[in-house]
Order: C-alpha cells, then sequence, then structure tokens
C-alpha cells in the first residue's frame, strides 16, 4: 500500500502524528467527529434521495397499473372523427404488426349522464364485452360488463360518476348528446320561425358499476354497448379500433410503425395514438416533478459533502508540522495532496455507500415501515377516502441509484481539491522553526 493511502486513511480514523502532543489527542477526537458528521450527512441525504425518487417511482408504475387497465396501448380512428370506414380491415392490418396482441372496435363520444335534476358530463365508450375484454384489464377483470347486451340500452357507469349521480344498477338515467337536439319532439320555446331546439334524450339502464381505482376514470367513464353506441350517434359502424400491445412500454415504437404501414397498405387517413399521448400532461408533470426533487436533494447532498472542506481544513491545520517533517523527508507537494485527497475521498465514498445501503434498505421495506409508523402515531398518510392508493409503494431502480451515488462521489472529490491544494503549500522550513 503506498504511503498516500496509508497516511490519509490514518487521518480520517483520526490517528495521531506529530500535533498529537499535548491538546492534539483531543483536537484529533474532534476533527474526527467532524468528519464522522460530514459523512452521516453524506449518507442521509443519498438514503433520503433513494427513498424520495423510489416512492415518485411507485406511484408513477401504479398510476400506469390503473391507466392501462381502463384504456387501450394504441387507439386507431379516422381523422374526420367519424365511422371508420374499414373498421375491420384496419384491424386484420394492425394484427399483422409485431407486437400486436389484440384488437376490439370502439364507439367514443362526449355525453351528458343525468338523473332528475343531476347533469355529469362523462366520455361514453361503446364497446363489443367479448372483444374489449382481450383489450383492457378493467374489461376482463369485471363481470358488470357482461350486462351489456346489444339493443337493450344498458350502461354501466363508473364508481364516483354513479355515486354523483346517486344511481345503482336497475336505475334509468338519460344520455344527452350535446351536439345533437330534436326539434318539436323534445318541445320548443318561442313563436313559429323562431323555434329553439333541446337536447334529445335517450334513457338507459344503469347495468352496474365498474371501480378502475382511479378518480379521473371512476368519475367520468361510461360504457354501453357498440351497437347502442352506434345508434346513439347515428353512424354505421365503430368510430376506431383499440389494440392491445405484448409489451405495453414499447406501444409508442409499435404505433409509429403502425402508422407507417397502415398509411402504405390502407391509404387511410387515420390518427394513431398510444397511450402515453392519451396522458402526456401527466406523465411530462411527474417527470418534472421528479427532476425538481431530485435537484433539491442532491443540494442536500452538495452541502454535506461541502462540509468535508471545513473538516480537511481542519485536519491540514492540525497536522502543518506532521506535513513538514514529510517534506524534509522527500514528499513531494503532490504526495501531500494526494494524502488529503485520500482522506476526503475515503469519507465521500463510505458516506455514499452507507447512504446506498441505507436508502435500499429502507426503499425495499417501506411496506412494512410506513404501516408500522402508521400505527405508532395512530393516522394514516394515505386515507383511501382521499387518495386512491392507500399504501407507499416503492419501486428503486438502478437508473437513479447509479447517477446518485456518481453525483455523490463527484462532489467529495470535488470539496477535497482545495483543502489538499492547501496542505500542498505548507513550507517545511517555516513550520518547523515554529516548532
Amino acid at each position: 500500500m503506498i504511503y498516500e493511502l496509508q497516511v490519509g486513511l490514518r487521518y480520517l480514523r483520526g490517528g495521531h502524528g506529530a500535533g498529537a502532543a499535548g491538546g492534539g489527542g483531543r483536537r484529533n477526537r474532534f476533527i474526527g467527529f467532524i468528519a464522522g458528521v460530514a459523512m452521516l450527512g453524506i449518507a442521509l441525504g443519498v438514503a433520503a434521495l433513494i427513498v424520495v425518487l423510489s416512492v415518485v417511482n411507485g406511484f408513477q408504475q401504479e398510476v400506469r397499473e390503473r391507466m392501462l387497465g381502463v384504456l387501450p396501448h394504441v387507439e386507431l380512428h379516422d381523422a374526420s372523427g367519424g365511422a371508420l370506414a374499414d373498421a375491420r380491415g384496419v384491424a386484420e392490418a394492425a394484427a399483422r404488426q409485431a407486437g400486436v396482441r389484440a384488437s376490439a372496435p370502439f364507439v367514443l363520444a362526449q355525453v351528458l349522464v343525468g338523473r332528475d335534476d343531476t347533469l355529469r358530463a362523462a366520455l361514453l365508450r361503446g364497446i363489443e364485452p367479448a372483444a374489449e375484454a382481450g383489450v383492457t384489464a378493467l374489461v376482463a377483470a369485471q363481470p358488470v360488463f357482461k350486462s351489456l347486451v346489444a339493443g337493450e340500452r344498458r350502461i354501466v357507469l363508473g364508481s364516483e360518476l354513479a355515486r354523483a349521480l346517486g344511481v345503482k344498477a336497475g336505475d334509468v338515467v338519460g344520455l344527452v348528446l350535446p351536439s345533437r337536439g330534436a326539434a318539436g319532439s323534445a318541445g320548443s320555446i318561442g313563436s313559429a320561425g323562431d323555434t329553439a331546439t333541446l337536447p334529445q334524450t335517450t334513457p338507459f339502464t344503469v347495468g352496474g358499476v365498474f371501480e378502475a381505482g382511479h378518480f379521473e376514470y371512476d368519475s367520468s367513464l361510461a360504457f354501453v354497448h357498440l351497437a347502442d353506441a352506434a345508434a346513439l350517434l347515428g353512424i354505421a359502424g365503430p368510430s376506431g379500433v383499440a389494440l392491445a400491445m405484448d409489451d405495453a412500454v414499447r406501444a409508442p415504437f409499435v404505433a409509429r410503425a403502425l402508422a407507417d404501414t397502415l398509411a402504405r397498405e390502407m391509404r387511410a387517413d387515420l390518427v394513431v395514438r398510444d397511450w402515453t399521448q392519451a396522458n402526456r400532461t401527466w406523465f411530462e408533470a411527474v417527470a418534472l416533478q421528479k427532476r425538481m426533487l431530485g435537484l433539491i436533494l442532491v443540494l442536500i447532498i452538495a452541502v454535506a459533502a461541502f462540509n468535508l472542506v471545513s473538516t480537511l481544513v481542519m485536519t491540514v491545520t492540525d497536522k502543518r508540522a506532521d506535513i513538514a517533517i514529510l517534506r524534509t523527508l522527500g514528499a513531494s507537494p503532490r504526495s501531500i495532496m494526494g494524502i488529503f485527497f485520500v482522506q476526503g475521498a475515503a469519507a465521500g465514498a463510505i458516506g455514499t455507500l452507507g447512504g446506498v445501503a441505507l436508502g435500499l434498505l429502507i426503499a425495499l421495506n417501506l411496506g412494512s415501515i410506513v404501516p408500522a409508523i402508521e400505527r405508532a402515531l395512530g393516522t394514516r398518510f394515505l386515507p383511501p377516502s382521499v387518495y386512491f392508493i392507500d399504501h407507499m409503494p416503492s419501486q428503486p431502480l438502478a437508473s437513479d441509484i447509479v447517477p446518485i451515488a456518481l453525483a455523490s462521489l463527484l462532489l467529495a472529490f470535488v470539496a477535497t481539491l482545495y483543502p489538499s491544494w492547501r496542505a500542498s503549500r505548507v513550507e517545511p522550513a517555516v513550520e518547523l522553526r515554529g516548532e
């Protein structure tokens, strides 16, 4: 072991040298305490950053899974917004694309759902339950969708939407298309030639209530059979085709390839939209939040890392006589600088590794730690009545942990440069004369 490494590690442990005479022992213990605090600060900063980003990843994963339980991976629409001219041909062409697992036709429309004096805006989705079960996990998992039969005008509502309307299975609600009306049959106001058309209301029987676990969908989504939706809108067939991918993460790439293929084979003006585009605002907001949290917590690590500056400056001041003796024995300024760089770098490495270990320990056991804290405090951090997730999810990722560790080490190494350079500038003659 080269002597710079030996001496640097000795100083890190608070080893005594020539400066240990008299009160030097107490000074060494104090410097060792300050170094320990600096390492602890780095460790806590790294651990906090790992835990926070793991929780953000966990929430993102939970929300993504619940979104994908309701949304198809890819949707194909006619650019005009009307019925898809050759829905079967589009579905067959899409099925030939690598990565596509299943397809199902659908109709989509904005409607008002009402009962008595209560009206709520909703996104109406017309589906064929058997085909849709192969595309969306929600339809496959909840038997209530089997109540949708062509011609029976049944509707399945989200749990929050049904609660807002005060309805349950068997009740009748009215569907209103904001863009359509029925003159005369709905009633008119004013004199002849000055007739105001009232919107047409179509009654549907509530076949059941579904719960997606995501407030946005539970409060604004309603399902009817595809044939009933087409009749309600006055169109001849489905307005789009929904696709399920083998790998949801690759859906954007498959969607781009599919758009090129359909444009070439079908020569149709189609809009291809994947699930990330349907929720772009949410994903961009989460990404921005994650970056800002990372930046704030990196600054905490930076403050802890630069505590090493004060530790090393105190060590250099206390060890000036030792440095002078090493210089007279032939040590170069570069070697002196290396000694204190080793001390600071080792402290940063120990703090970083300790922080990574602590952060992973907490992140991987957060599902047990948080309930224990809640029981001890007698409270709930995520009440089910307020949040759609009633537990604290955690998903530590190597893509987060590795940059955190590297950034912490880099900050620690930078913090050692000035004290190490200052130690290398000590003049041995001046110091030994003072001794």
